[in-house]
């Protein structure tokens, strides 16, 4: 299958690439962002493009795809909730409007978040509410992963510095909280594995949790 990943720089975004250029079920991977991902490979084609609300210089490039790994996504902490919708709404509906368009039927996978809920008192959890049942709404196969605790593997870092930090302390202690809470933690590494089953298979709900990528 080709796959478009979407925040292909991010922590989620890294894991979910290194899944696929490894993949024999990915046969094409094209990134899309404001910075390139910085990693060579075969199957691997990158476009830099700075504004998502504006995709029509890149149109032709993001026809013939199976799916979208949508991975791009910023924290709500000291952001208005007018910024942090246009990145977190916005973007997503203009990327999934288009590709809905340009191969309808095809897998998007948003990454969301435990928690998220269009009636809930937290802001970001309103606007990532909102988010989905705009995407579940178009004529695609949407999925909405909702991991928990996520561990970066293989390499994989955050590129916030005090998340960065708290990983450094939380990895020794990954395989106790795996063993004490299997189903509210996760990986980078079965993240991306999770995408890929989803997009080749589908999966026996359109929103999953922290359990439910792990089964997958």
């Amino acid at each position: 299958m080709n796959v478009i990943i979407f925040g292909a720089t991010g922590m989620i975004g890294r894991g979910v690439l290194r899944e696929c250029l490894l993949d024999d079920r990915v046969s094409a991977v094209l990134t899309v962002g404001r910075t390139p991902a910085s990693t060579s490979h075969p199957k691997l084609r990158e476009i830099t493009h700075g504004d998502l609300l504006d995709l029509a210089e890149i149109e032709d490039e993001l026809a013939g795809f199976d799916a979208c790994f949508f991975c791009l996504g910023v924290s709500s902490a000291g952001m208005s909730e007018k910024d942090y919708r246009r990145i977190t709404y916005d973007y997503t509906m203009s990327v999934a409007g288009t590709l809905a368009r340009l191969n309808p039927g095809s897998t998007f996978v948003y990454v969301s978040g435990v928690g998220t809920d269009a009636q809930g008192r937290a802001m970001w959890a309103r606007v990532k509410g909102a988010t989905e049942n705009a995407l579940l709404a178009l004529p695609l196969q949407a999925y909405m992963f909702r991991p928990g605790y996520i561990q970066p593997m293989h390499g994989v870092t955050s590129r916030t510095r005090l998340y960065r930090l708290a990983y450094m302390v939380t990895r020794p202690l990954y395989p106790v909280l795996r063993r004490l809470f299997p189903a509210a933690v996760t990986t980078t590494e079965r993240i991306g594995q999770a995408m890929i089953t989803v997009a080749e298979r589908g999966a026996p709900k359109r929103i999953l949790g922290p359990a439910d990528i792990n089964a997958l």
